[in-house]
């Protein structure tokens, strides 16, 4: 049994379908294949989504508690576990039962199982049903994704050590939860176990929890993360996992741990993610995989084989839902002859703890690593009224400013819906916008988004609600 088309993609998450929709929108014959029964991929199955689903009910459980300074009392939370569940999987089901519909209604062959290349013309589709089914297409796209990596000498066999799927099913509550790894995984899920009742220790091998974004911002997250979680070792590694009656077993080595053997009700690996290219076939095509286990592209998004393209978690970092699904439709414009590039000047990160923490384009991080001069403004919520009101003064906007034309590079803010905020920064960062525009640009009031316009007037030195020296 053989299918003819004109577009093949392989993967059927936030890369995968934005690409085949597209696609289909455009006006080209069009199969999907991925080994769910609906499109969504890991973002919507196994993580972006549901664990949204279950920080929200995060989010509540804490305001409840804090609702106590207000006057207000609403009594212990009773947690049923099994209606959270349901809330969760609810989510996810209707979500990628809307992207099963949208499919259909775009006639987007959709073929439910695991593809590999025969040759650079050819899918071999070994189908959910046990069946075989051969793809003949004109380009490809390779949308695979990536899965949760593992500690080198720590994976033991046992129902005690999840990984950040595992954590999602929600199976249980454990009374003592171990996170390896303090990156955005590994603290979301945290914060969302602390909430349900689990006493939680995080373990960070770097300096600090969330590597690679700026320590200020760091600092106000970690601030609050502390006054939830039973404890945070960074600088800190687990050399040992061992199952025993009570558990598992963890041997702990870090400049600050006094116990070095503790034992965990469960343990949960979050160190990050791994490209997903091994058994596609790819050495039937010509299609490069660097040291790292990247799928090698050009700005088009093309590989070293001319029919086939590759976007997402595959091709490198960062490995976002919104840049892959930004990647499938430049890819899908380059097959159609477009003139078309991936060359964001910036893609936003989001961690959705509380508070929120994001950032988007140059970090000054980044800044101080490559010797790049920049220029910093930075509003504390603590002078914001909107933030006051919410009684979340634990926030920070920062911009990011290229000195002398006063450009912004970059946006960094972390506080309560700092993810809804830095679309504006990344809008601001890709039209060339300086201190002036945002100075400019009547915000509503009070809102938390004024704290962008007031970190630029800051910038000038006139900010209305905090005083600051003028520039000279």
């Amino acid at each position: 049994m053989a299918t003819k088309t004109e577009l093949a993609v392989i993967g059927g998450g936030p890369g995968g379908y934005a690409a085949a929709f597209l696609a289909a929108d455009l006006g080209m014959q069009v199969t999907l294949i991925d080994l769910e029964k609906n499109p969504g991929g890991v973002c919507l199955y196994r993580g972006c989504i549901p664990s949204k689903a279950l920080l929200h009910v995060a989010k509540l459980i804490h305001e409840a508690e804090e609702a106590k300074k207000w006057g207000i009392e609403f009594g212990e939370p009773k947690i049923d576990i099994n209606k959270l569940r349901d809330f969760k999987n609810s989510v996810v089901n209707k979500l990628t039962g809307g992207l099963g519909q949208l499919s259909k209604q775009r006639k987007v062959n959709y073929i439910n199982g695991k593809a590999s290349f025969a040759n650079s013309t050819s899918l071999i589709v070994e189908k959910v049903d046990g069946t075989k089914e051969e793809v003949i297409f004109g380009k490809a796209i390779l949308a695979t994704g990536s899965v949760p990596a593992k500690v080198p000498g720590l994976s033991i066999d046992s129902q005690c050590v999840m990984d950040s799927t595992s954590a999602l099913e929600l199976n249980d509550v454990p009374k003592r939860l171990l996170v390896i790894g303090g990156g955005y995984i590994g603290l979301e899920l945290s914060t969302v176990y602390a909430a349900l009742g689990s006493k939680v220790t995080v373990v960070e091998m770097m300096p600090g929890i969330l590597p690679g974004a700026d320590r200020d911002l760091v600092a106000v997250l970690e601030r609050r993360v502390k006054t939830i979680m039973e404890n945070i070792f960074v600088e800190t590694k687990v050399v040992e996992l061992k199952e025993t009656a009570d558990g598992i077993q963890v041997k702990l080595e870090g400049k600050n741990v006094t116990e070095p053997l503790q034992t965990f009700d469960k343990v949960l690996i979050s160190i990050g993610r791994k490209p997903v290219t091994a058994g596609l076939g790819l050495e039937n095509t010509k299609v490069k995989v660097n040291e790292r286990g990247f799928v090698v592209v050009d700005k088009s998004l093309k590989t070293n084989d001319e029919n086939i393209y590759a976007i997402g978690d595959i091709v490198g970092n960062p490995m976002l839902a919104h840049k892959a699904s930004a990647e499938g439709k430049v890819a899908v414009e380059a097959i159609l002859g477009h003139k078309a590039a991936f060359e964001p000047n910036a893609i936003p990160a989001v961690v959705f703890t509380d508070p929120e923490l994001a950032w988007t384009g140059l970090s000054e991080t980044e800044a101080r690593e490559k010797g790049i001069k920049v220029e910093v403004a930075k509003f504390p919520w603590a002078a914001s009224g909107r933030a006051t009101t919410l009684d979340r003064n634990d926030g920070m906007t920062k911009l990011v400013i290229e000195p002398g034309t006063e450009r912004i590079l970059g946006v960094g803010i972390v506080g309560v819906g700092a993810g809804d905020m830095i679309a504006e920064g990344t809008l601001a960062i890709e039209m060339g916008a300086v201190v002036k525009d945002l100075e400019l640009t009547i915000h509503p009031h009070p809102t938390l988004s004024e704290t962008m316009m007031f970190s630029a007037e800051l910038f000038y030195g006139r900010a209305t609600d905090m005083y600051r020296p003028k520039r000279k």
